[in-house]
């Protein structure tokens, strides 16, 4: 953990809701008036999308899915996160999607890679939104390197439901092809992903009011108004429960960590609970 270039880190699985925390949390900086580096850990991916089509089409799946350890570049993530603990700096690259248009415009490839280089200088933080960004393993050691760490954790039917919305309808993949994907990263999101959650500073876990129960069926994602998120801080002793209480219209206390929302309300809720750790971190960071 570094107070001088602090790094905060959103973990969450495919199709959990962590590019649209990611999107608070930019415009939550700008408001700030803060300069962040923002990383996408689909850009630590080992392989690119033709290579693991090829692999997948030899059966094998490039050491099996983007969940497992051994499919990404970790040893650099954590390069990283050490680099710009200590410096401020350090190498990335960016995963081109095909809705980047920017990126594509530039001349690069949907589904490949920006080179590696460095991240732009004099930032006030780093911003990492991915995958991997709590990893505690034999191996490595993310989460020691991550100032605030933020679990974006749907349950997990609805985590599916997203996933298949989202894939289908915006990456133009089959349903078969999703729930395939789904089935393939089992083991690796139980080895990989869920544990990541034991070391988060706070997790957001989003639960739908409606039936769930058969996600390869459901043809709508549940509506924010249709969901609960519950809210659970590793130290409560730092949150002000009575104003956030007062603050966030329907809001209540399940457990005495935990605090539980009307879904319509998560970006007002992630805005009172996120804005005071980030003013926190930049308060203590020594400037020259």
């Amino acid at each position: 953990m570094s107070k001088r270039h602090p790094i905060i880190a959103v973990t969450g699985s495919s199709g959990a809701g962590t590019t649209t925390t990611g999107e608070i949390f930019s415009r939550l900086f700008a408001s700030e008036g803060l300069r962040a580096a923002m990383v996408s850990g689909d850009s630590f991916h080992r392989y690119n999308r033709e290579q693991m089509a090829r692999l997948a089409a030899k059966g094998q799946f490039g050491e099996r899915n983007h969940f497992a350890l051994a499919a990404n570049h970790i040893d650099k993530l954590e390069a990283l996160f050490y680099d710009y603990g200590h410096t401020g700096n350090g190498q990335f690259r960016q995963y081109v999607h095909d809705e980047d248009r920017r990126l594509i415009e530039a001349g690069h490839k949907p589904g490949t890679f920006t080179p590696w280089g460095p991240l732009a200088a004099e930032t006030d933080l780093l911003f990492y939104e991915g995958l991997h960004g709590g990893v505690v393993s034999d191996a490595y050691n993310i989460a020691q390197y991550v100032d605030l760490l933020v679990g974006v954790v749907p349950i997990v039917n609805l985590e599916w439901i997203q996933k298949i919305h989202r894939d289908t309808n915006k990456r133009g993949y089959s349903q078969d092809a999703v729930v395939q994907t789904i089935v393939n990263r089992m083991d690796d999101y139980v080895h990989d992903i869920v544990p990541q959650f034991a070391h988060t500073h706070v997790n957001f876990q989003r639960i739908p009011l409606v039936d769930t129960s058969n996600p390869f069926v459901v043809r709508d994602v549940p509506t924010e108004d249709e969901s609960l998120i519950v809210i659970r801080f590793r130290d409560p002793s730092e949150v002000d429960f009575p104003y956030l209480l007062q603050m966030i219209g329907g809001s209540s206390l399940s457990r005495y960590d935990t605090l539980v929302i009307p879904g319509t309300k998560l970006s007002l809720a992630m805005d009172l609970t996120m804005r005071p750790l980030v003013q926190e971190l930049i308060a203590h960071k020594p400037f020259a």
